[in-house]
């Protein structure tokens, strides 16, 4: 998380390094990180200590965090009135050009809502209550809201809770405040716009509610709806307790369907007594499903904490939905001669008894295989070929965003050795499609 934050700040005579990421970790695991303000905050109680450093810290996070690039004398909303940003801000704001409202005005509603953070909130509003009082079918009567959108203030004093509302629930009402809805809508309680406090939309106070469109960066929606289809989770998005079914619903392709000739008893006993004790073998197909899985999991260091108990939970829940053989073995960035059975790493298990297990297993590397060049050493690359070899179904899985894998020493030389696939329930799918493929080549 947050890899080439260091490097861009010192760029700004801002001195970061691996101690302020896991500062920043620890404040967004503790839940003090909610909003782009609330992380501009945080961040800059880490970083900062002089007056004199607060502008090129801004400077640093605006251009790491929302690529706008303040030039050196230049102001900031000079820098914001050339980004790409700001403009894909306004563009969703303004339907009509010819009514493009003062641009101060503008810029200061974008500042305003970069930095409103959670911290502002004064008060949360029960979403169950918003929803009793509000009316779903309620015409968009020439944009005008019946809730008074129109009169909500541009920073939010307010939040609503929507975690207790069963997302079914949201889903419908959506459903039918979008078959009215006519024109874009900031701000309030009811339309799927931006701001307010609305269950659907984007950029504004709800919690649980469902994000549609926008950049969000709050961490508040439990579902995020941006193509057409309004699929109900984020395939894209790394393995999190929101998509864990869209993961096992991908996981459960790698059944292995395998026939077997047995004798059938009873027909040969009811056709032998028809045919006056003559009794000829009748004999049919049994169709055996099973799934052979090894999970290999890297629980060596923080950067893995995150997932490791999504990982748990996707194989656990697998094992309930459909029968299946599941062994784990734990090791730390990467296997030297062996791995380990059990989550603190004692009871060693040398490799050689993985790889005389039964080639079949499927077999998923869950690490982000980012380590010190020194410790990918040729012993340890031996290890994972042999592995690979062994296996002919196996994956990497991995939880570093795919944008930062070719920037490490380490992830482009493991990822020629085993496939790998980001740890999303897309790239699981694409995982098994590939698993899928090598079990028919190996059949023929």
């Amino acid at each position: 998380m947050f890899k080439s934050l260091p490097q861009t700040f010192r760029k700004h005579n801002i001195n970061a390094d691996v101690r302020v990421l896991l500062q920043l970790r620890k404040a967004i695991e503790k839940g003090l990180v909610n909003t782009t303000g609330d992380l501009y905050i945080v961040l800059k109680g880490l970083l900062t200590r002089d007056p004199k450093d607060f502008g090129p810290y801004t400077t640093a996070f605006y251009e790491y965090f929302l690529d706008v690039e303040v030039g050196k004398g230049e102001r900031l909303e000079t820098a914001l009135l050339r980004s790409e940003t700001f403009a894909a801000w306004k563009k969703e704001r303004i339907e009509d050009e010819d009514l493009i409202p003062d641009i101060k005005e503008l810029i200061d509603k974008f500042l305003d809502e970069v930095h409103l953070t959670s911290f502002d909130i004064k008060k949360i509003i029960d979403g169950a209550d918003i929803l009793n009082e509000d009316n779903p079918d309620a015409p968009d009567v020439d944009g005008n809201d019946a809730q008074g959108e129109s009169e909500r203030p541009n920073t939010l004093e307010q939040a609503a809770d929507y975690s207790n509302i069963p997302l079914e629930e949201l889903l419908e009402r959506m459903k039918r405040v979008a078959e009215q809805q006519r024109s874009k809508h900031s701000g309030g309680s009811h339309w799927i716009g931006s701001g307010g406090i609305s269950p659907y939309g984007n950029n504004g106070a709800a919690e649980g509610g469902i994000r549609v469109g926008g950049s969000g960066g709050g961490k508040m929606a439990r579902a995020i709806m941006n193509d057409a289809k309004f699929f109900p989770v984020d395939t894209k998005s790394i393995l999190k307790d929101d998509n864990i079914d869209a993961a096992l619903a991908a996981l459960k392709g790698i059944e292995d369907e395998s026939a077997e000739v047995i004798l059938d008893i009873p027909t040969t006993i009811t056709e032998g007594l028809k045919q006056g004790g003559i009794f000829l073998p009748y004999e049919k197909e049994k169709i055996n499903l099973k799934v052979q899985v090894i999970l290999l999991i890297d629980n060596g260091g923080y950067s893995m904490t995150p997932y490791i108990k999504h990982v748990r939970r996707l194989f656990s829940k697998m094992k309930t939905r459909f029968a299946h053989d599941l062994k784990t073995y734990y090791y730390h960035n990467t296997i030297y001669g062996g791995v380990y059975s059990d989550v603190r790493r004692r009871k060693f298990v040398p490799v050689d008894k993985v790889t005389s297990l039964d080639k079949n297993y499927s077999v998923f590397v869950i690490g982000d295989a980012d380590m010190a060049p020194y410790e990918l050493g040729s012993q340890s690359i031996a290890t994972w070929q042999a592995l690979n070899e062994r296996f002919k179904r196996m994956a990497w899985m991995n939880p570093l965003p795919q944008k930062y894998w070719y920037s490490s020493d380490t992830v482009p030389v493991l990822g020629k050795i085993v496939p790998m696939y980001p740890l999303t329930p897309d790239g699981i799918g694409e995982a098994v499609v590939e698993m899928n493929f090598q079990r028919k080549y190996a059949k023929r």
